[in-house]
């Protein structure tokens, strides 16, 4: 039995999987932005939910491209020490970049995803589940399957999307939060168009959901 080799898509498939894996996250994130960023908490509960949310969508979306004849393994991430290694550093180059891009916008005023980190409530075992199935989730579907599917569109055009999708599901952070996710999602993006490697993206996506709840300022 021969396997599945393909791993490009066309605009109607792309538009599909988007659909299953982000768009409930783009939906609410735009409903949060409109109700003035109040419908919005990071807590245990949530952080439960949005696994569970996550881990369905994807073995959705997994059962979708399987039997339209995706190779589906090629979008799993393999681990090593020197994805590890390669991972701090993207994940540094990625939040300056968020930051520098951010910093022109911010203001004295607290911003949503700021109040949002402050606020928050959850056990560390939460907090390290939550951000390891979801750094998997968003780099699977955003670079390892939207970017290198729609590459052969141009890289540009890959990368671009997949940032606009990740930009989308993020607009409840606000403005400024949104613009520190472009800086760092482009980082992201153009790192994997050129190696193709996914591993290092998940694990700098990681420490980001990680760090900012670990380094958030006191009560």
């Amino acid at each position: 039995m021969k396997t599945a080799e393909r791993t490009s898509t066309t605009p109607p498939e792309a538009i599909a999987i988007t659909a299953i894996c982000f768009g409930w996250a783009i939906l609410g994130s735009l409903r949060s932005a409109y109700a003035g960023f109040e419908s919005t908490d990071f807590s245990d509960a949530s952080f439960i939910g949005l696994i569970f949310i996550e881990v369905f969508c994807a073995l959705l979306a997994f059962v979708v491209l399987f039997t339209r004849k995706y190779a589906v393994a090629t979008l799993l991430p393999v681990p090593t020490i020197v994805g590890c290694g390669l991972g701090v550093l993207l994940y540094l180059a990625a939040w300056l970049a968020g930051s520098l891009l951010a910093a022109p916008f911010a203001s004295t005023q607290t911003q949503p995803i700021e109040s949002l980190v402050a606020q928050a409530t959850f056990s560390t075992v939460t907090l390290v589940a939550v951000s390891v199935v979801n750094g998997n989730y968003e780099e699977i579907f955003l670079l390892g399957y939207l970017a290198r599917g729609l590459s052969s569109y141009g890289p540009s055009l890959a990368v671009g999307i997949s940032l606009l999708v990740r930009v989308l599901y993020h607009l409840y952070q606000g403005p400024v939060g949104a613009l520190s996710i472009l800086g760092f999602g482009l980082v992201l993006g153009v790192y994997y168009i050129r190696t193709l490697s996914l591993f290092p993206v998940v694990f700098a996506h990681v420490l980001g959901d990680i760090i900012p709840f670990v380094f958030r300022p006191g009560p």
